[in-house]
């Protein structure tokens, strides 16, 4: 019985992914590429604008995070097929679009910004006219691209960029919570998909919080200081580029209607049963999660001093969703209460405010003076949308911004 039922959790966690599920469908293959080039750590595929024959006025932006390499369907994809079609916009205006992607998406960022350094040299040296380049990236791509600017003007490289745009970034740090952290340590005997997510260097390097052990104490990752004290070194952001930013969430303060300390997922067995996750509340020794059932426990999880990070304010990830219908998918009872938390705070995607505190994680942005704000320019979402998710507001803003 112990074997079928851990044939089930490997099955189930196999499937759980810290972005997305794992293995879900393909979309269509993406249109053939006009030219496809081969760097270090990674490679880019180049689409021609509409009427042109080489690398006109170019976009250049990088792929986020996942696990091993970029799939170029899927960031195609989720450019061209959200609510808005952006390649298609970008390319009809006469516009390359370059999309650099890596061999392996949650290596180091500091590693990957090589890539994007290369990534910004090649299409330099390929293209035709003298219009300065757009230079971004999606999630974690955007910090990529923020380090990889940043160092080669410390190291007086020419990039020719003239604007930096960040996708939902999460420049002040990103939220997995810590309850579903506990669960990746707790099921790794089993499987260790889930936890060689968060474990990896790009996942530590960006989250705000992390837990090294079911047992541990959540803290920022040495990781992620380490990348802060670099990013520092470099100057913290590019000073040649105007600097602009989206946010997938909303600007007004107003949370995505998780309440703190609500049940958002629920096991009723037979593999975990009596085991629970709460949605991020305040206080101390605050209770975020159970764990329990035929693998150990009971383990009980806890924060100290966090906000109500779950509900805040921000673009929004399936957290809870995917490792319920993961575990549903073999006959675990489950009720996922909450699907959607916050993965990054709107005050992180355009770096106006640090996630400590509840009154600045629920800050009207909308309210501030925008020169608070490291961006130059920035724009919020109308809802707390998916994280990332290519919508008509956001894509026009970004297209009205591309240099002339």
């Amino acid at each position: 019985m112990a074997d079928n039922k851990a044939d089930k959790v490997r099955k189930a966690a196999r499937s759980i992914g810290l972005v997305a599920p794992v293995g879900k469908p393909a979309p269509a293959q993406a249109p053939p590429a006009d030219e496809e080039w081969e760097l270090p750590g990674g490679s880019a595929r180049v689409y021609y604008g509409e009427g042109q024959k080489g690398v006109v006025r170019p976009v250049v932006l990088a792929d986020g995070f996942d696990l091993g390499p970029t799939d170029f369907d899927w960031l195609w994809d989720g450019l061209e097929n959200g609510r808005f079609p952006f390649n298609s916009e970008l390319r009809r205006r006469g516009r390359t679009l370059v999309l650099v992607g890596f061999d392996e998406r949650s290596e180091s960022i500091l590693r990957n910004a090589e890539t994007m350094m290369a990534a910004i040299m090649r299409t330099g040296a390929e293209q035709l006219g003298d219009t300065r380049l757009l230079v971004g990236g999606f999630s974690m791509g955007g910090l990529v691209a923020r380090y990889a600017l940043a160092r080669m003007e410390l190291q007086r490289i020419d990039h020719r960029v003239g604007c930096y745009v960040s996708f939902d970034s999460p420049h002040r740090g990103a939220w997995v919570p810590i309850g579903l952290q506990a669960f990746a340590h707790h099921i790794a005997p089993v499987d260790d998909t889930y936890l060689r997510q968060i474990c990896s260097p790009a996942a530590q390097q960006t989250l705000w919080r992390y837990l090294d052990s079911v047992d541990g104490t959540p803290r920022e990752s040495p990781l992620r200081t380490e990348f802060k004290e670099e990013l520092q070194k470099v100057g913290g952001w590019p000073r040649i580029p105007r600097l602009i930013g989206v946010s997938s969430g909303r600007g007004d303060g107003v949370g995505n209607g998780v309440r703190a300390g609500a049940k958002a997922l629920t096991c009723a067995g037979p593999i975990f049963e009596g085991t629970y996750f709460l949605a991020q509340p305040q206080g101390e020794a605050a209770e975020v999660a159970v764990l329990d059932g035929a693998f150990g426990g009971p383990h009980t999880i806890t924060t100290s001093g966090f906000p109500e990070l779950d509900g805040a304010p921000g673009g929004t990830l399936e957290s809870f969703g995917i490792i319920g219908d993961a575990l549903a998918s073999v006959n675990e009872n489950v009720d996922i209460v909450h699907r959607s938390v916050c993965f990054v705070p709107s005050v992180s995607a355009v770096s106006i405010r640090d996630l400590d505190r509840q009154e600045d994680l629920y800050i009207n942005i909308d309210q501030l003076p925008p020169e608070e704000s490291e961006l130059d320019d920035f724009m919020l979402s109308q809802d707390n949308d998916p994280h990332t998710l290519m919508t008509e507001d956001i894509g026009k803003w970004v297209l009205d911004r591309l240099p002339d």
